[in-house]
């Protein structure tokens, strides 16, 4: 019987790097730049627009390189990205343009990262143990995403918003500074006299379309993220400004709702055990997507935290299906392609993010934030539609790619 990841020592320092999060550059420019609706929901949009510019070639030039050192330039470059904003607020020249510029900065850096952690995970623990992995990936961030903005909330209302963001920049430190320690290290890629960058994408992109399985999910995926940030910048506005709830409220709010995810996580190998590898992947966000229509219903009594119980259901069934159909992916992907496929569906479900939070700040600002966070609460409740439509609801067992991963030998405590 194969050792628990937790006791690999080379997946333990990724675990812990990748935990580093706490995040509050929205929060930010609601409260310390007075933002408009649509102004939050443009930074929003800067946090993610690199994945639908950048995400198809960055699977090639990932798929070119060495993993660990992606993931370890990433880190610090998003620490210093973060670190020039408190340094302005201490300067008092600190701007929504400024704010606008380092979340493109640390959304290009993002992209880098997470295209690499995907594709260098499977080198790391092996493919049968993908599933382990990113369970354990998945709890802790969310982990993180549960505790940040608590603290984040907090640490707004105790110290301001600008040097609440330094405890952004000393996390991605962190994470670079375990993640150097890392002893397993990729051969460097083979470089091809005749490669070239389009027709590298281009075989990440037919290796996508051409499957069946990887459309449906990219398809479920693609809609929930649209209307997540539709919804995420807008509540943010609802619960700050409407209501007039303190920083620390509202990052308990989001807490709440993101330990969804954290248990979701901790059960999903479970799950997917009890009910089959295909079929989780649409029975987690069936019953899941329609308690987000609980989240629109958010005011400064008891209701708060009944939207706040919505929001556990839908990120406990989104990391149910996030653990599950992510390590499908990776089992399922030859080596030389992982980092264009890792791409490819980043640019396909990422890429519709910085249009979901520029429609929600446009919405926002002409129907009105509440109307805006009811529209995008349909449509998660509907998202599942094209995995549950796809031959996933009746298959039990996934098919894999033949071949295993060269790794290096599983580290012993």
């Amino acid at each position: 019987m194969r050792e628990s990841l937790a006791v690999h020592r080379d997946f333990w320092l990724l675990w812990i790097g990748d935990a580093a999060s706490l995040f509050v550059l929205p929060l930010l420019a609601a409260r310390a730049l007075d933002a408009t609706p649509f102004q939050v929901g443009l930074v929003s949009t800067c946090l993610t627009v690199s994945f639908l510019l950048l995400g198809l070639p960055t699977g090639a030039w990932v798929d070119r390189m060495r993993r660990r050192s992606v993931l370890i330039v990433s880190d610090i470059g998003r620490a210093l990205a973060l670190g020039s904003l408190p340094l302005a607020g201490a300067l008092g020249v600190l701007t929504l343009p400024q704010l606008y510029a380092v979340a493109l900065g640390y959304g290009v850096l993002t992209v880098f990262f997470d295209v690499a952690y995907q594709s260098y995970l499977p080198y790391l623990v092996g493919r049968d143990r993908l599933v382990e992995g990113n369970a354990k990936l998945a709890a802790t961030q969310t982990a993180a995403q549960m505790g940040g903005p608590t603290l984040g909330g907090f640490a707004v209302q105790a110290f301001t918003a600008p040097y609440a963001v330094l405890a952004n920049a000393v996390c991605f430190a962190w994470s670079a500074a375990w993640i150097g320690l890392i002893r397993a290290r990729e051969p460097l890629p083979e470089r091809r006299p005749d490669r070239h960058l389009g027709r590298e994408i281009a075989e990440g992109l037919r290796f996508v379309f051409g499957h069946r399985l990887l459309r449906a999910i990219a398809g479920c995926t693609a809609s929930f993220n649209l209307f997540m940030m539709m919804s995420q910048p807008m509540l943010i506005v609802l619960l700050a400004e409407e209501l007039a709830l303190p920083s620390g409220t509202v990052g308990a709010f989001f807490t709440v709702g993101a330990a969804g995810g954290v248990v979701g996580a901790v059960f999903a190998n479970r799950i997917a055990s009890l009910v089959g590898g295909g079929r989780v992947i649409w029975l987690s966000v069936a019953p899941a997507g329609p308690f987000a229509l609980l989240v629109p219903l958010a005011q400064s009594d008891w209701r708060l935290w009944l939207a706040a119980a919505g929001q556990f259901v839908v990120a406990f069934g989104t990391s149910v299906y996030n653990v599950a159909q992510v390590s499908f992916r990776q089992r399922l992907c030859p080596e030389v392609l992982l980092g264009r496929m890792n791409a490819t569906m980043r640019f396909l479900v990422w890429g519709t993010m910085p249009l979901g939070g520029f429609l929600g700040g446009g919405l926002g600002s002409l129907i009105g934030v509440r109307p805006t966070v009811w529209v995008a609460a349909g449509g998660v409740a509907l998202a599942f539609l094209p995995v549950f439509l796809s031959p996933l609801r009746a298959m039990r067992e996934l098919p894999a790619h033949g071949g295993d991963v060269l790794r290096p030998v599983p580290d012993r405590p």
